[in-house]
């Protein structure tokens, strides 16, 4: 009988369904929570979707579990972590009637201990420098003076992050101190209501409504600034031991702060064997992501934050050791490792729609491994719709700007006349 799997998601993030369908391929059923209008929906290789209602999370996940009673919980976003995390807590206080639900997503995610730390940059960078892991210093910044004594000591530029975020949104680079204390200001405050409402209206997202109604102010670390270049490695590991791990230099980004867009599959022994020591220490279990800086002059490998859920490379299928969707089904079922034949003859891999959206016209697109998911047309047309219409978006917000600053003959064209008529089948 095949294992089931439950997608997690809280957003319309495209990553979330290359990964529902590499577990299909795998041998495992896979079903979703996700909010309306996610691809998840119209795949052929998932079979039910329950959903995800931003102003009642919890009831959300714990129906969908309830329903289909999964074998293990695959999360594709932070939040969707955090909110599996608050529904253990929630479980845990039943006692014995919470306890199946609180087996299964330990059993997911790894030991419950672990839970307040993956969560807390400046708790999980401490945990990996009492392991012997390379990683720079990071406390937590509470208020602008705590910020100034922190620049004092570590000197600019520095590195700003707030907990709960990914994909670069809660992550500043400041060279002077006022950059510094407005990007303080801004990591820290609540979300905007304007902003809560105009994403749950337009984008049917009602995750910020809370934090935006009740005030909620993120909490904010500093982290000593390392100058290299951008790695990223994921994991599949089970209760404490990694099972397949992928390896990437990054290449190219959708913007400075943003996710990747091209990846270079690399070796390195440092990345590795960091990653085996949090996962170990963690006692960690599903599908994790750990970002590095390879240090400028030494290459020296170090550790700058844990993504705990699927990342966007979760999927891919580069042979045995490094088929993490195989290796999950492996343990979950207890059958023998069958890991998919090596997807690329390579080692760059252009992310669709990433790189596309960057740049049309990017030679990445074909010197590359263009990571396109043509088997699912409807995954690829919705990719490209949304790819359009992000597009027009900054187009019409660039004209607007070049109108009232008077420069409109210097537009550039931001989307290739030939992708506005792109119907890929």
């Amino acid at each position: 009988m095949k294992p089931i799997v439950l997608i997690a998601t809280t957003s319309r993030w495209f990553p979330t369904a290359r990964l529902a369908m590499a577990l299909a391929g795998a041998g495992c059923c896979v079903d979703a929570v996700c909010p309306s209008g996610h691809p998840l929906g119209r795949m052929s290789g998932v079979r039910r979707t329950h959903a995800y209602r931003g102003l009642m999370p919890l009831r959300s996940f714990a129906d969908a579990i309830a329903a289909e009673r999964p074998d293990f919980i695959v999360p594709g976003d932070d939040l969707a972590t955090r909110h599996l995390h608050h529904l253990y807590g929630q479980e845990h206080r039943r006692g014995e009637a919470g306890d199946r639900v609180c087996d299964l997503i330990e059993r997911s995610l790894g030991a419950a201990a672990s839970f307040p730390v993956v969560y807390a940059r400046t708790a999980f960078m401490d945990l990996a420098r009492e392991e012997g892991v390379r990683a720079p210093r990071t406390e937590v910044i509470t208020n602008i003076n705590d910020l100034r004594e922190w620049v004092d000591q570590v000197g600019l530029p520095t590195v700003l992050k707030s907990n709960g975020t990914s994909g670069g949104e809660g992550v500043r680079v400041a060279h002077t101190l006022e950059e510094a204390e407005g990007a303080f200001r801004d990591l820290q405050a609540p979300p905007l209501l304007a902003k809560a409402g105009k994403r749950a209206l337009i984008d049917q997202d009602k995750s910020l409504v809370w934090p935006a109604l009740l005030r909620h102010r993120s909490v904010v670390n500093g982290q000593v600034f390392v100058a290299g270049r951008e790695a990223t490695s994921t994991v599949a590991c089970w209760k404490g031991s990694v099972l397949a791990s992928l390896h990437f230099e990054v290449v190219n980004k959708r913007s400075s702060e943003g996710p990747s867009s091209v990846l270079r599959l690399i070796e390195n022994s440092e990345m590795s064997a960091t990653a085996e020591k949090m996962v170990r220490r963690l006692g960690l279990s599903g599908i994790h992501g750990f970002d590095f800086m390879l240090e400028m002059h030494t290459g020296n490998a170090h550790l700058i934050e844990i993504n705990p859920r699927a990342t966007q490379v979760g999927h891919l299928a580069l042979g045995v050791g490094h088929d993490l969707p195989a290796a999950l089904y492996s343990a979950i079922s207890g059958e023998p490792l069958r890991a998919a034949p090596k997807v690329m003859e390579g080692n760059t891999i252009t992310l669709f729609p990433q790189e596309w959206m960057r740049d049309p016209a990017s030679p990445f697109i074909q010197s590359g491994h263009h990571d396109v998911p043509w088997e699912e047309p409807e995954l690829v047309r919705a990719c490209i719709q949304k790819a359009l219409k992000q597009n027009s978006r900054k187009m019409r917000r660039n004209m607007e700007q070049a109108t009232t600053d008077k420069r409109t003959a210097s537009l550039p064209g931001l989307i290739k006349p030939e992708l506005n008529e792109s119907r890929h089948e």
